[in-house]
């Protein structure tokens, strides 16, 4: 009697033959990662980025005041770009601008504005085609505070972000957006502003052949917790642009949009708004800067900063409906949350 047959006598038992398909699906696992390795090594190593094509760029830059905002502004003051700053703050808009000149941008213009209110985006536009003669590049980067940042849970939330919609009915049609109708300061910042802006600067970037440059979130891409003022701005600014990518591509209108899925930036107020709440670490502003300013000389659909965002969008349609205790990794949160 062999071993085999001892073995089986002595226990009783007959173990299950292994899957002869237990190897090929290990090693199709292994071949996938591989694969997806190598794409994301490709998609970031190899972006024909030049800088020489920015110098004397013509950039329209929003939210340029602080966090990447600031660092962009750097950045295309080093590589020879002809800039208009703008932001809320004006007294940090002309720190930002000194600097850019000292950091040796051939010429340098700031407005002061605050996108919340909707006759401003088309004085913004017309400022910088006015100083600079045309557009080569829209940077939109703005963004406004949702109520009590992310601790408001997020019933509270979408109440607040439902009655500061007021009750003006909204005309149909895309050119409502233009016009100073009732609506909420907060989407009116975080999205209406992106729209406007789009729209007034489109005929100058259809000149060109330019870019626009859209920074947001991962939370535009993957809803979290306790923040749906905040995704639903950012989940509506990137259905818009992919929509008018689609648009503009069918009408053979050569307008690059790179939409930018950047993580939590390393600044006061960002850091403040989610104190005690999550546990990702912030992200360096010079370094997602520098990846934002790369992805759209290249004219490249989307970037990720950090790299693993772009992992994580692809898991969301694979798990689009994660366990609570895989939720729970990222926040600060023991028990559930009443409304």
């Amino acid at each position: 009697m062999t071993s085999a047959e001892k073995e089986k006598s002595s226990t009783g038992l007959c173990r299950p033959p292994l899957s002869p398909a237990a190897g090929p699906g290990r090693a199709m696992k292994v071949l996938l990662l591989v694969g997806l390795g190598a794409l994301f090594f490709a998609y970031y190593w190899d972006d024909n980025f030049d800088p020489a094509s920015l110098q004397g760029a013509r950039v329209l830059l929003t939210g340029a005041s602080v966090g990447v905002g600031e660092e962009l502004a750097y950045h295309y003051a080093r590589l020879g770009s002809h800039l208009v700053l703008t932001a809320h703050t004006e007294a940090l808009l002309q720190k930002v601008v000194g600097n850019c000149r000292k950091l040796g941008a051939p010429k340098v213009f700031y407005i002061a504005a605050d996108m919340a209110s909707p006759e401003v985006p088309e004085r913004v536009v017309q400022f910088a085609l006015d100083k600079l003669g045309g557009l080569d590049y829209l940077v939109m980067n703005h963004l406004g505070a949702a109520p009590a940042g992310t601790r408001g849970r997020s019933a509270q939330a979408t109440r607040w972000l439902m009655q500061a919609l007021g009750s003006a009915p909204a005309p149909s049609g895309l050119r409502f957006l233009l016009r100073p109708v009732t609506r909420s300061r907060h989407l009116q910042m975080n999205f209406l502003s992106y729209v406007q802006l789009t729209s007034l600067a489109l005929p100058s970037l259809t000149d060109s052949k330019g870019s626009l440059v859209v920074v947001s979130s991962l939370l535009g891409r993957v809803p979290t917790s306790f923040s749906s003022p905040y995704s639903a701005a950012k989940f509506a600014l990137d259905s818009f642009f992919g929509s008018l990518r689609r648009e503009l591509d069918v009408q053979d209108v050569n307008v690059a949009i790179t939409m930018c899925v950047l993580g939590l930036q390393d600044r006061a107020s960002a850091a403040e708004g989610v104190r005690g709440v999550t546990r990702a670490k912030a992200a360096p502003g010079p370094k997602a800067a520098l990846a934002v300013i790369r992805g759209s000389a290249t004219r490249a659909s989307g970037v990720f900063y950090p790299w693993r965002f772009h992992l994580l969008c692809l898991l969301r349609g694979w798990m689009p409906q994660p366990r609570a205790w895989f939720i729970r990794q990222e926040l600060n949160i023991t028990t559930p949350a009443a409304a």
